[in-house]
């Protein structure tokens, strides 16, 4: 069921100085342009990676829910890590067999990416907050 690792989450208050610090202490160069994600309350920026991506995100308004990470780490942190799987509907199936929590409705909804994503409850993961998201099939 679980594929690559696509990207660890960041949660940060802003972009703009995440995207400098990965710049100046790490040799990060090739970062996106933050877009808006209004449907999830957050602002996005991909910092790309030879082998994965860092996702930055930020709140976008006071009901962004990233507010509450924000408010207990003030300086951002690590916010979930983001697995690749070829059938979302089919992951999740499996998880919920295994009794596994599906946050939110259980249904999948469309990523940063622009592909389907699913959350699973941290208490389930070893307190980790993963995400799993779809990825194309491969036609060959």
């Amino acid at each position: 069921m679980i594929g690559l690792l696509n990207h660890i989450g960041v949660a940060t208050p802003s972009i703009e100085a995440s995207v400098r610090m990965y710049a100046d202490l790490l040799g990060a160069t090739d970062a996106g342009q933050p877009f808006d994600l209004p449907a999830q309350g957050v602002r996005v920026c991909f910092i790309d990676l030879p082998n994965s991506q860092i996702e930055l995100i930020e709140p976008l308004g006071d009901d962004s829910p990233i507010i509450g990470f924000l408010a207990k780490n003030p300086k951002g942190g690590q916010h979930h890590v983001c697995f690749e799987v070829e059938d979302i509907l089919a992951a999740r199936d499996a998880l919920r067999a295994k009794g596994a929590t599906i946050l939110g409705t259980g249904e999948p909804r469309i990523g940063a990416h622009g592909t389907p994503i699913l959350f699973l409850h941290p208490r389930d993961m070893g307190g980790v907050l993963v995400e799993l998201m779809e990825t194309p099939k491969d036609p060959h």
